[in-house]
């Protein structure tokens, strides 16, 4: 699990190689992926909204 969080991430800020999208999406199944991805935006949202709120006060 750990390697796919870790594969999200990266792809999500950019820095993922193609060496490693290949070796992840020949060997795991993509719903993995897409749930991971989800499950991420929506604390990424969160967090924001956290700390937007916090500092209107």
């Amino acid at each position: 699990m750990w390697s796919v969080i870790k594969s999200v991430l990266a792809a999500l800020i950019g820095v993922q190689n193609d060496r490693q999208r290949r070796e992840d999406f020949s060997a795991k199944h993509p719903a993995a992926f897409i749930i991971t991805f989800i499950i991420i935006t929506l604390l990424f949202v969160l967090a924001l909204w956290a700390v937007a709120s916090y500092m209107a006060g």
